[in-house]
């Protein structure tokens, strides 16, 4: 007995040895791992219907719809990163030109009849040095852009390996998905409940995060580009796309972009585009976010929308720009695991809900009685006769 004990605990030890320094070793390719899992489970109807389609050959179903995948993202993407580019160097030359211009003007410029304003002398906005701070920004916007134009060069091939990575494990995903889910699910020590529970939350959480989150957030994007396009804002590609960023992320959303393109637009002159933005961000962009995001993320994942925000935004600081996708499943499957303890250990929490009150933590004042002198006192009389 003693040594079949033994055997367990160093069996167990083994295993958990080896496990951490597989996982260690293959780090650098969860990322890519979780997105093909992800993608497999959006995308796996197409391959149901290219597989009816090749009459059962799965490794030609599976290929060909990892082939329209990179076609129908890579393309647009790649499109639309390159008009971004070309967009944000005209922006900077464009801004620097026209910074120029106004300094030159000086008093008799747009500048000067701002601080001319009463509102501007409220806020004391004409004591503040505007050439000097306009010339720094301006060299800062340079070198900042410079330095993002170069990290997204060196970055390009780490992406493009990425996405080699991805769609090859989706290929397999694809093919071999239901065997690797089976095998998972027959090595998990947990009741057929619990796994399917996991499963299902997985499944929820992928699908509504990426049609949910990504739909909204391109909805948003195309909408506030078409927005700044149609009211005469240069470079409406680029901050379309900004916008669609920032609409990723729950609680924050277009508006950062729009309502300051507004403000610049009133303060040079233009009136009319200005309030024109300001009406569009309110009635419809801003309220496509507060109408589709509680129905396409927060009830289909069953999260809250204050653990939506914080598993985005930690998912975007851990794994980068596709962790807005992985943030929330970690959190779906953090929640799952607290249901399934929450089920597990009913009994005992149910215990330490209803129990005896709590004891005393001071003692009760104490009155204290006068007490009868206990000595025998002089002895009666005795009566003669």
């Amino acid at each position: 007995m003693r040594d079949k004990i033994l055997n367990r605990y160093f069996f167990i030890a083994l295993l958990l040895g080896t496990t951490l320094l597989f996982f260690w070793m293959v780090r650098g390719f969860l990322l890519p791992i979780l997105l093909a899992a992800v993608f497999c489970i959006l995308f796996y109807p197409l391959y149901e219907w290219l597989t009816r389609l090749f009459r059962g050959r799965r490794s030609l179903a599976s290929a060909a719809c990892c082939l329209i995948l990179l076609l129908v993202l890579m393309l647009p993407i790649y499109g639309v990163a390159y008009m971004v580019t070309t967009e944000a160097i005209d922006f900077y030359s464009s801004t620097e030109t026209r910074i120029q211009e106004v300094l030159r003007q000086g008093d008799a410029g747009p500048m000067g009849r701002l601080m001319r304003s009463g509102f501007a002398r409220q806020l004391r906005l004409h004591q503040i040095d505007w050439r000097a701070n306009l010339q720094t920004i301006g060299q800062k916007a340079g070198s900042w852009l410079v330095a993002a134009i170069n990290t997204a060069s060196r970055g390009t091939i780490h992406v493009l390996l990425i996405f080699f990575v991805t769609l090859f494990t989706m290929f397999y995903f694809f093919r071999d998905g239901r065997s690797m889910v089976r095998r998972l699910r027959y090595l998990v020590p947990l009741d057929r409940d619990y796994k399917n529970a996991i499963a299902i939350r997985f499944s929820s959480v992928a699908k509504a995060t990426v049609k949910g989150t990504l739909l909204i957030a391109l909805v948003q994007g195309t909408l506030s580009g078409l927005t700044l396009w149609i009211f005469g804002v240069d470079s409406a590609i680029l901050w379309g796309v900004v916008a669609t960023f920032l609409s990723i992320i729950p609680l924050v959303g277009a508006w950062l972009v729009l309502y300051p393109a507004a403000f610049i637009q009133m303060a040079t002159g233009h009136l009319w585009q200005g309030v024109g933005i300001l009406v569009v961000t309110v009635v419809v962009i801003v309220n496509v976010d507060n109408l589709l995001r509680p129905r396409l993320v927060g009830q289909e994942t069953g999260m809250h929308d204050l653990m939506v925000f914080f598993s985005t935004l930690g998912g975007i600081s851990l794994f980068g720009p596709m962790g807005f996708i992985i943030g929330p499943i970690v959190a779906a499957l953090f929640l799952s695991v607290l249901d399934i303890y929450s089920e597990e250990f009913k009994e005992d929490l149910d215990g330490t809900t209803v129990g005896p009150a709590l004891p005393q933590l001071e003692p009760p004042e104490v009155r204290h009685e006068p007490v009868p002198d206990p000595s025998p006192g002089p002895p009666p009389p005795v009566r003669k006769g």
